[in-house]
């Protein structure tokens, strides 16, 4: 089926704005701001954006404030080459480059999160973006640093609960309420950092708190397909819900403390967390069931998730000892639990106690070499109780041991890197082997500087995965997914091989990207429907197939007018991906392709946006996966900010689908019962000081 070439428009963009301002003024390059000084504190090595091979986009500053939403994947969801999940509003994990699950980690503060939302499409991540002070994305493999879950790629939230580095004022912070018109919701937010002690020690609290009810939608919940179906089988009209989605309301609370003390040359801080959150599971296929008696109808109740989680992080640095630039240990302790309720009834409840301990060693220069070494150790206890426990209770331990080194060459940078991990699983079910595993990855990298203005890189990479216990040992229903899942526990380990060449763009007004990418799977693992049934439900099998993954990206930010109007930006990104299996088949639940544009405004106090984003038609589907329509999301911004008596003090107004149009995402497992939300507005204000 052909369609508009997304790739062609975006390039054409990009070769404009390069002509533009290269031919108008060859001169206004200045080196110094060919660089981004943003610092990616997911690598040891505290490397800059624009240092590293692989691509790496970071959200901070007014941009992440424009982008927070409920979800981590909803607020990353504009960044180049990542989509996001859905589950109903209080669902959304990153997908990175089609990937997602289990092959992309999400980490707090460079660890582990520790709750269990790779187990399961319908679980949340327990990480809330409105206390960030960046999110860092690593699109491509990120095993080297995040062992084998990080196969597709890391995402890392920091929001600064233990301060590495002292606290330079007294006292300080930031508040933050805002309103959302699609679902009558709250959210509000604030943060207190400061010093005491001549700056000997920095202290950090924040806390967040929302309330949502059911969000509006443009029309009926259930997709016109399914409707038809349904009505063909002698439903009414008057049973599918139209205008609001229903069991979408939701709450959350947050609140952390952490302390640092701060000596000549180490520190050592502690932080406590408490994450609650319970949200409704939007009803499928099964929420009605008619007695055809005659009598009134019984509607199945409906599921929602209680959950929460404990965590205490402690992390510690010398800086300046021996061989080395700096010895970092992290050790995080999460205990986290979540209960299905269905209606009344408790149904299933899930239990994950993890500890994981991180140790990092970054040397000093070495023969022209800079690099660091590391050891990762994870222990994981996972258990779930219940008629819905599809998965046994299974201990987890993995040793990780990795080394990174790099180093320039004139105008040329060379970065190498491998892994090795220790991976042992122990079921406790009888009948269930215990199986250990020993994934080894590599990486081979490049930065060439052609000039000022361009840079090219190129990334060679080899990582493997073990498999997750819900993939060796399922057997049981699973709702969320609508199947029988059947594990596999004579999975082997997943290989890939794969690599990226990007071009880089960047003067003092003009940023732009171009990437192509590629990745061949041996074993790729993966949930195959059939048309046996059990319990009522289609049965699904884990399997293994050779993949394989091709995809391009593109990014353009142009400063193409400043005068006495304002600052005016023009922004725009494309990406694709495609998948085959080695029978010549789709994956199931690939992202479509994109492509977005928008205009950013900025005079004085002022800052405002326009936008818009095409989402493509998903066509090219699975076997048994239902196709998805295009959409497009129409989003638009405007905020104003002031001092007052010392306080910094922005309001705003947000709009997204303001065209209010029907949108379903073609990886959810929930895309023919419920759609995005239709016509947001939010206000808030925000208070720095």
């Amino acid at each position: 089926m052909s369609r508009p070439c997304p790739q062609t428009l975006l390039v054409l963009a990009i070769s404009m704005a390069l002509s533009a301002e290269v031919l108008a003024d060859p001169q206004s390059t200045d080196p110094e701001k060919t660089l981004d000084s943003i610092v990616v504190t997911a690598s040891p090595l505290g490397n800059r954006i624009d240092d590293f091979a692989k691509p790496v986009s970071v959200l901070a500053g007014e941009a992440l404030d424009l982008a927070k939403s409920n979800t981590l994947g909803e607020t990353v969801a504009g960044e180049t080459g990542v989509q996001s999940t859905f589950f109903g509003v209080g669902v959304g994990r990153p997908i990175i480059r089609g990937q997602e699950g289990s092959r992309v980690q999400v980490l707090a503060n460079n660890m582990l999160t520790g709750d269990v939302s790779t187990v399961s499409a319908d679980h949340a991540v327990t990480l809330e973006p409105f206390l960030a002070d960046q999110i860092e994305v690593l699109r491509g493999p990120a095993v080297l640093l995040y062992g084998s879950g990080a196969i597709a790629g890391a995402v890392n939230v920091v929001d600064g609960r233990i301060p590495t580095t002292p606290y330079v004022d007294a006292f300080g912070g930031k508040a933050e309420l805002r309103y959302n018109s699609a679902n009558d919701g709250y959210t509000g937010m604030g943060r207190l950092d400061g010093n005491f002690a001549d700056e000997s020690f920095s202290w950090h609290i924040d806390f967040v708190t929302r309330d949502a009810d059911d969000y509006d939608i443009p029309g009926y919940a259930f997709s016109k397909d399914l409707i038809d179906e349904e009505l063909a089988e002698g439903e009414s009209l008057d049973e599918f819900s139209k205008g609001k989605q229903p069991n979408s309301n939701l709450t959350a609370d947050s609140f952390a403390a952490g302390l640092t003390w701060f000596g000549e040359n180490t520190w050592l801080g502690a932080s406590y967390n408490r994450f609650e959150t319970n949200y409704g599971i939007p009803p499928g296929a099964h929420a009605h069931e008619e007695e055809h008696s005659g009598e009134a109808e019984e509607e199945a109740e409906l599921v929602r998730i209680d959950m929460s989680q404990s965590r205490i992080d402690l992390q510690g640095g010398i800086n300046d000892v021996g061989i080395f630039k700096s010895l970092v240990m992290r050790l995080a302790d999460t205990d986290y639990e979540h209960t299905e309720l269905e209606g009344t009834e408790t149904g299933t409840q899930f239990f994950s106690d993890t500890l994981e301990v991180r140790l990092e060693a970054a040397q000093k220069t070495w023969n022209g070499w800079d690099g660091a070494f590391g050891i990762q150790y994870v222990d994981n206890d996972f258990e779930a109780v219940g008629d819905e426990a599809f998965v046994p209770p299974t201990s987890t331990t993995d040793w990780g041991f990795f080394v990174l080194q790099e180093r320039e060459f004139g105008d040329f940078k060379l970065e190498i890197g491998a892994r090795y991990d220790d991976v042992r699983l122990k079921p406790d079910a009888v009948g269930l082997p215990d199986r250990s595993y020993n994934p080894f990855s590599y990486s081979l990298g490049g930065i060439w500087k052609i000039n000022e203005l361009f840079h090219l890189t190129a990334v060679f990479d080899g990582a493997q995965r073990a498999p997750r216990a819900e993939e060796l040992y399922a057997f049981g229903p699973h709702v969320a997914t609508g199947t029988f899942e059947i594990g596999n526990d004579e999975l082997d380990k997943e290989e890939s091989i794969g690599g990226n060449i990007g071009l880089h763009f960047h003067n003092g007004k003009i940023d732009a990207s171009v990437s192509v990418y590629r990745t061949e799977y041996d074993n790729f693992i993966y949930l195959e429907g059939s048309d046996l049934e059990l319990d009522e439900l289609p049965v699904a099998y884990w399997i293994q197939t050779d993949a394989t993954f091709t995809g391009w990206e593109a990014q353009l930010s142009w400063d193409f007018l400043e005068n006495r109007s304002g600052l005016w930006t023009f922004n725009a990104l494309a990406d694709s991906v495609n998948t085959s299996t080695d029978g010549g088949n789709n994956l199931p639940r690939i992202v479509p392709s994109r492509l977005g544009a928008d205009i950013a405004w900025q005079l004085g106090n002022w800052t405002a946006g326009f936008g818009l984003m095409h989402v493509y038609d998903q066509d090219e589907t699975a076997p048994g996966e239902t196709e998805t329509d295009g959409y497009n999301m129409v989003n638009a911004n405007i905020a104003y900010r002031w001092t007052a008596g010392g306080t910094d003090l922005q309001v705003f107004l947000n709009g997204s689908n303001l065209a209010d149009e029907e949108a379903r995402v073609s990886t959810s497992y929930l895309k023919n019962f419920a759609p995005l939300p239709g016509r947001t507005l939010e206000a808030g204000i925000r208070i720095f000081f």
